[in-house]
């Protein structure tokens, strides 16, 4: 055999080696790569672990960060408070910021309340500082009130004075006479304010006679001036004393309230019909029939006795709803309540739907002339602005043969007469609801007080009509002391309700103790 014939085995043999240490290769490569991947796996997830937990690390360095800038701030704040540094007002043992403070929470919660609010507040805001008593509050209060009512307005300053009563207890009645400065009214479309207004008399008296409201109007002219205009209600005693008041050799104008006279124009034009008369009389039947049943929440709403006819819109307002009400039993508020029920105590509405659609018109025509007032106040084009808004509503308004239609020609006319009254140029005002507002603030201070009748309270009457400053503080402290105060309020109070019952509590303690004693 020859050699050549062993030659391809011998190739044969070193393929096979040379293939399996490529093998070999590979698998070693494999596991190496496996290894690495398995590295890599386990590097990543500690990245990740450190990434999580420098990202705690941040959080929490942020939230340190903010806590103790914070806690910097409110300690900072806390102590530079200009009331700490502020010192005492000679006299007293409290600053002009905290006696400020004290008479503004004290209008909106009354005297308590603001003493115990003012305690929270620097207890929160850790504050040390003492806190005044309600009586100190009180007497401040009182002292503001008395010293705004002197010299409020500059020499020569034209000036609108708005007067009212208003009645408590038995026969007593408190007058009051506020007073704005014609540069000081609103422009137009912004409503009066009672920081536009200044309050300039409070008087209480048991019988308010023309010659008594007349001798309050001189007094009141001699010490400041006689008023250009006074707007009053549609009372006589208010408005004929007037008559003998004069500014710059010029009388002064009386004007009216629009919210009266559109009362009394309602009452003539609706209030004196059988139908209306006969709607009031089942409302009242209805109210006490339906009260404390499943039916209660359609009651209607009470009515006031005086005045009533300034105050029909909520009244026509629950007419309409029971109306729909009857219209749709599947309505929520009628779950619980039968067909015939409802039907007995309330479907004899549906006989006055008619007539409420009319009246509801003619009280919209109302509000819509009343809104315009509010907002521009009486000029020469009031009576043509009341006429736009009304056409806004109902262009053919003019043009209907209806209750709704007469009472808004009355109101433009009676607009337009009170707009010849002004001097050329000139803007005044002609509604005294600001008045009802504010013996409503007034009547909220004074708390249980206000049902036992008149009490010193008045005389923080006129801070309601002032945003406390400590500016103002100083200037009414230093105009009135604690002595003037007092004499005002015994001097205007006099022997009012609750001097009388005190004093017959007095006469009785004192007779019965002597008799004990015998």
């Amino acid at each position: 055999m020859s050699l050549s014939d062993f030659e391809p085995k011998k190739k044969t043999r070193k393929s096979s080696q040379s293939r399996s240490a490529m093998r070999r290769r590979l698998q070693r490569r494999d596991r190496r790569i496996h290894n690495l991947q398995s590295e890599m796996d386990d590097l990543r997830e500690k990245i990740q672990r450190l990434e999580n937990c420098l990202s705690d690390m941040v959080s929490k360095f942020e939230i340190a960060r903010i806590n103790g800038a914070m806690q910097s701030s409110l300690t900072q704040t806390t102590s530079e408070l200009p009331i700490q540094r502020e010192r005492p007002l000679p006299g007293h043992q409290f600053c002009l910021t905290s006696i400020a403070l004290s008479i503004e929470l004290a209008k909106r919660v009354g005297f308590r309340a603001a003493a115990d609010a003012m305690q929270i507040l620097f207890d929160m805001l850790n504050i040390d500082m003492k806190v005044p008593s309600h009586d100190a509050i009180e007497q401040w209060t009182l002292r503001l009130g008395v010293a705004s009512m002197k010299n409020p307005f500059k020499e020569g300053q034209r000036v609108l004075w708005m007067a009212d009563h208003s009645s408590q207890i038995g026969k007593e009645r408190l007058l009051l006479i506020v007073g704005v400065a014609l540069d000081d009214l609103p422009p137009p479309d912004q409503t009066l304010t009672f920081e536009n207004m200044k309050v300039l008399a409070v008087v209480p008296g048991q019988s308010w006679k023309k010659e008594d409201v007349e001798r309050e109007y001189l007094k009141l002219a001699n010490e400041i001036g006689a008023p250009v205009y006074l707007l009053s209600d549609g009372a006589s005693e208010l408005r004929e004393p007037a008559q003998t008041l004069e500014k710059d050799g010029q009388p002064t104008i009386v004007l009216g309230d629009l919210k009266h006279h559109a009362a009394n124009v309602l009452e003539k034009e609706v209030g004196r019909c059988t139908r209306f008369q006969s709607f009031m009389t089942e409302v009242g039947l209805t109210r006490n029939r339906i009260q404390q049943t499943e039916l209660d929440q359609f009651s209607p709403p009470t009515l006031r006795t005086k005045s009533r006819f300034m105050n029909l819109a909520p009244l026509f307002t629950w007419s309409m709803m029971v109306l729909y009400h009857l219209k749709t039993p599947g309505s929520g508020s009628r779950i619980g309540i039968s067909v015939e029920r409802m039907e007995a105590k309330l479907g004899w509405l549906r006989e006055y739907a008619d007539d409420l659609r009319r009246w509801n018109q003619c009280q919209e025509v109302i509000d819509h002339s009343l809104s315009v007032i509010n907002r521009q106040g009486l000029h020469a084009r009031t009576g043509e602005l009341v006429d736009q808004s009304l056409s806004e509503q109902n262009s053919n308004w003019r043009n209907e043969d209806s209750s709704a239609t007469r009472i808004g020609v009355q109101l433009i006319d009676w607009i337009e007469q009170s707009s010849r009254n002004l001097q050329a140029g000139e803007r005044a005002w002609l509604s005294t609801e600001i008045l009802e507002s504010l013996f409503g603030r007034f009547k909220q201070m004074e708390r249980q007080h206000s049902k036992g009748g008149l009490t010193r309270l008045i005389a923080a009457l006129p801070t309601l009509c002032l945003r406390v400053t400590p500016g103002k503080v100083r200037e009414g402290f230093l105009r009135v002391d604690c002595k003037a105060t007092q004499k005002w309020i015994t001097d205007s109070l006099g022997h009012t309700l609750t001097a009388r019952r005190n004093a017959a509590y007095r006469e009785a303690k004192t007779a019965n103790h002597a008799i004990s004693t015998v």
